[in-house]
């Protein structure tokens, strides 16, 4: 590879790490083209999975400031997330299920190195719009508990204000 195609390369890996909200390194070393291609599929429209060279991966991880250097030996590729993290890392879990060729060695997120054992515990949570439906019924609950308590006290005030009338008229006709 010429001088000038590694600056190219190097600089396209840079960018793309600066532009990922995440980034998984996996090994691939056994898997056919074809099985590559699945993978890719899988990852849904907002990854990118590319083999990389580990040397120009390591300057391109420290132009961007991320830490990836203990996760680049043997065959590597890298899955460059730019939508949410869960989906991808799932995608990543579920074909390594199904093909253990694919070795997940760690990642970043976000900045944070990520060890492969917590890529994994990402992939088991559930996707952002599940959790924020979620958040959105739990409040809507609580919305629904306050509504019910601020009706709750007028008509506990009547029922009180009322009581209190009726034994003022029991005491004033017993006089």
């Amino acid at each position: 590879m010429a001088t000038s195609d590694k600056i190219a390369a190097v600089e396209e890996i840079t960018e793309k790490l600066r532009n990922s909200n995440a980034a998984v390194v996996t090994s691939y070393t056994g898997l056919t083209v074809a099985q590559l291609k699945q993978l890719r599929r899988s990852l849904g429209e907002n990854a990118q999975y590319r083999v990389v060279k580990n040397t120009l991966t390591k300057i391109a991880a420290n132009e961007a400031g991320i830490q990836l250097d203990e996760h680049l030996s043997g065959s590597t590729a890298v899955a460059f997330v730019t939508g949410d993290p869960v989906e991808a890392a799932k995608g990543l879990r579920d074909f390594a299920k199904d093909n253990p060729a694919l070795v997940i060695k760690g990642g970043v997120l976000e900045g944070k190195a990520l060890s492969a054992d917590e890529i994994k515990k990402l992939a088991d949570l559930e996707s952002r719009e599940v959790l924020l439906s979620k958040l959105a019924g739990a409040m809507k609950g609580k919305q629904s508990q306050a509504a019910a308590l601020f009706q709750a006290l007028p008509s506990k005030f009547v029922r009180t204000a009322e009581a209190l009338r009726a034994k003022q008229a029991e005491q004033g006709g017993a006089e």
